[in-house]
């Protein structure tokens, strides 16, 4: 598995500004947060997957191959991660508040694009805004952000 999640690194994922494999390590821990709240719920649904691949290719600007490979690692990811630390603490060393808010935004789509909003999804979601230090205030924000791109889809 490290030599697939390396080769990915090194071959398929490309930057535009040249960036560092930290970038990559970031993009996937991103993703593998997005996948653990697509199976907080106990399934990831079509909705989910689907909403999950649209937000890794349109914010990472990956090609369709790099996305699908980053969505097969993060998955795996998400599937063999014992907690969340691994993923939220390298985020929070590299990205500032308003990219985590960001974050945080796409995975209140993935929690809320199968139009039911989970006892678990909603208790995955708050540990997650406290573990990536969001104020309350911006969760509550970035959910009502999330809902209204959903109903107006």
């Amino acid at each position: 598995m490290l030599e697939k999640i390396k080769r990915f690194f090194e071959t398929k994922v490309s930057t535009d500004d040249g960036g560092e494999p930290e970038e990559h390590q970031l993009q996937l821990a991103a993703a593998a947060l997005l996948f653990e709240v697509s199976r907080s719920d106990f399934s990831t649904d079509d909705e989910e997957r689907n909403r999950i691949r649209d937000l890794i290719r349109t914010q990472f600007g990956l090609s369709r191959e790099e996305t699908q490979t980053l969505m097969d690692l993060a998955e795996e990811q998400a599937h063999l991660a014992t907690s969340l630390h691994g993923f939220t603490s390298l985020i929070n060393a590299n990205w500032p508040l308003e990219q985590r808010i960001r974050l945080v935004e796409f995975m209140w789509e993935v929690a809320l694009a199968d139009a039911h909003l989970d006892a678990h999804e909603l208790h995955l979601m708050r540990k997650i805004g406290s573990l990536l230090y969001i104020p309350h205030k911006q969760m509550v924000a970035a959910k009502m952000r999330a809902r209204r791109r959903r109903d107006q889809a």
